[in-house]
């Protein structure tokens, strides 16, 4: 056996953690799976956004003092804190760069070849897309009550009906704004 056909044997096993892809079915019941589990373990759903929002003011709190970060009406709401879903997120971002590292699809590239080939190799202009749209995400997800995963995978788990009617939006949404920045029509 050649070291391609070992190669290709290799990321065709299921078991694998050094496939770039994965069948669909096998994570959309992993997630399910690990869902339950949290939802067992910490009586938390999955979420990123709402995580993401409190430990900003965790961190602003350290600089400008908790009492002025409680004076704002959403982390009034939402409590500034380092807790379970921190580590969940930290972890999820770890776990993230250790599967493009044993994968081999880790990428430095500042301007991917799509961007390229439609809105040129500007770094410049590739960062502020990347940053104002991670903003609008967050922006908008605070807006709905939570993000892709927590409204997405949570949030329909548990047959919420805002999860029910977010979760097509954003999707129609994306398909939408990805034919604007590639210059697609949209039909």
């Amino acid at each position: 056996m050649s070291s391609t056909d070992t190669t290709e044997s290799s990321n065709r096993s299921s078991l694998s953690l050094r496939r770039k892809s994965w069948n669909s079915y096998a994570v959309g019941t992993g997630i399910g799976v690990l869902s339950w589990l949290v939802f067992l373990i910490v009586n938390k759903p999955l979420g990123m956004s709402t995580e993401i929002s409190k430990f900003s003011g965790w961190v602003a709190g350290i600089f400008m003092g908790q009492e002025a970060i409680l004076q704002n009406s959403y982390w009034a709401s939402k409590t500034p804190g380092f807790g379970y879903s921190t580590v969940f997120l930290i972890f999820t971002a770890v776990g993230a760069f250790i599967s493009a590292k044993m994968s081999g699809d880790l990428s430095t590239e500042k301007v991917p070849p799509l961007w390229e080939k439609y809105q040129g190799t500007g770094v410049a202009k590739r960062m502020v897309a990347a940053f104002a749209g991670g903003a609008l995400l967050l922006f908008g997800a605070r807006m709905a009550g939570g993000c892709t995963s927590g409204h997405g995978i949570s949030g329909t788990l548990q047959l919420g009906l805002s999860s029910w009617l977010f979760f097509p939006v954003m999707l129609i949404s994306g398909i939408i704004t990805a034919r604007v920045i590639f210059r697609k029509q949209v039909n």
